[in-house]
């Protein structure tokens, strides 16, 4: 099996930063795709952005310009440093990542989400 352990969240006010970090663990032969996704309040969840092997990035029209997506390669992990936080970027973050495992195809994981609250 395959964990994501998502950490970095918490309460952050208007125009501060953070980093969120999710780290891939477990039966692993290769990670490709990894990202972050959020989902706000009665909101559907949307991309924040994402990072292939090859290192190509995308990002939300919501978070473009304020974050940046990277990943470490030798550790699994993939890191959403955001900064001019603002209210709206209150949700859930969730990580995403396509792992191929020893014994089975490519399938896709999700973490268990982080808290990220902005105060104005």
């Amino acid at each position: 099996q395959v964990q994501l352990k998502e950490a970095g969240g918490g309460l952050v006010q208007a125009g501060g930063s953070l980093r969120l970090s999710c780290a891939a663990s477990g039966n692993i032969f290769k990670v490709n795709t990894m990202g972050w996704y959020r989902q706000a309040p009665g909101k559907q969840r949307e991309l924040a952005a994402t990072i292939t092997v090859d290192s190509d990035t995308r990002y939300g029209d919501s978070v473009k310009g304020r974050a940046t997506i990277s990943r470490d390669f030798e550790k699994n992990t993939v890191y959403l440093q955001m900064n001019s936080l603002k209210p709206e970027d209150t949700a859930v973050y969730y990580c995403n990542a396509e792992v191929m495992t020893w014994n089975a195809a490519p399938s896709t994981y999700w973490g268990q989400g982080t808290q990220v609250a902005v105060s104005s």
